[in-house]
């Protein structure tokens, strides 16, 4: 670090990890390896069938290939670095290098949190508007959704992290976290916090509440549509079409509002570390594993796929 005028220029900082307990590191090596081997498998085995298997080239499949595709990404983003400090590695990151860790690792999130709204309504169209959702969910509609997705995304990720990264860090380079997150960054700035938390807050709530409006309306309409069905089989059909997603949705939304949409005071490092294992790491191995297990198409076209090869 080079000090300039009571300003702190820092060209690389110190990521603290997930313990110090060389008893530890060994096992959670092999924990974390063994969740990110069946992350990748998992993703890539999807966006493989979802390429393969025509009967899976519809919207709903198509938005579940791009979300498997942004799980891989984003948890690319950090675990392996996890990974090389538990083995003892360096844990030291280039300013650079900390802020695309940044960058990717954020645009991704965001991408998956537009895309979970977006196929929210994809499953309202398919629900209440079953006689219309050809009409409803055409090729330049879905094909619209995904793009302005990650469009919308990395412009947000530029303009935050290009904001956060112009500041000042003066009170240390150490991070006490085990990647470039950003309420561990924000804290090293030399600039009130409180006020840049504040900014941080109204940000990421614009991005996650108007993804949880559009899904949390899309599913009250989907539950009066089941509550006038007068067939059970329409309406295990219908909550079948929705299960998976709606676990898919708890879990993001339920993880992402414990860790960033809360006062500073109530950030503990320590805990933040563990809630972000699990949206950083847990969360992409286990939406392939809702989907598949819950969806009848993908497990037959992976028994397809199986028996051709």
């Amino acid at each position: 670090i080079t000090i300039m005028k009571n300003r702190t220029e820092v060209t690389q900082f110190i990521l603290l990890g997930l313990t110090n307990d060389s008893s530890l590191q060994l096992p959670l090596f092999i924990t974390f390896l063994l969740i990110y081997t069946i992350t990748l498998v998992g993703n890539l085995g999807m966006i493989l069938l979802i390429v393969l298997d025509s009967r899976l080239h519809t919207p709903m499949y198509i938005f579940l290939g791009n979300l498997s595709l942004v799980d891989l990404c984003y948890s690319s983003a950090v675990t392996p670095t996890v990974m090389t400090e538990l083995l003892g590695g360096d844990k030291i990151i280039s300013y650079n290098g900390c802020a695309v860790q940044m960058f990717f690792f954020g645009a991704f999130a965001t991408v998956e949190n537009y895309l979970l709204a977006s196929m929210a309504y994809d499953r309202y169209a398919a629900v209440c508007k079953p006689l219309h959702y050809a009409s409803i969910m055409t090729t330049s509609v879905y094909t619209g959704l995904i793009i302005g997705s990650y469009v919308i995304s990395f412009m947000s990720a530029s303009i935050h992290i290009g904001d956060i990264f112009t500041l000042s860090f003066c009170k240390s380079n150490v991070i006490h976290h085990f990647f470039c997150d950003v309420p561990a960054i924000i804290a090293l700035t030399c600039f009130d916090n409180q006020a840049r938390e504040l900014v941080l807050l109204y940000i990421e709530s614009l991005d996650v509440f108007f993804a949880l409006i559009v899904i949390c309306t899309s599913y009250m309409l989907i539950f009066v549509t089941i509550l006038n069905m007068h067939s059970t089989s329409g309406h295990r059909k219908a909550i079948s079409t929705c299960a998976s997603h709606f676990t898919a949705v708890s879990i993001f939304y339920g993880t992402v509002i414990f860790m960033y949409l809360q006062p500073s005071s109530s950030h503990y490092m320590d805990t933040d570390k563990v809630t972000s294992v699990f949206y950083a790491m847990v969360i992409p191995m286990l939406n392939p594993l809702v989907y598949s297990l819950r969806n009848n198409k993908v497990k037959n076209a992976f028994i397809k796929l199986i028996l051709h090869y």
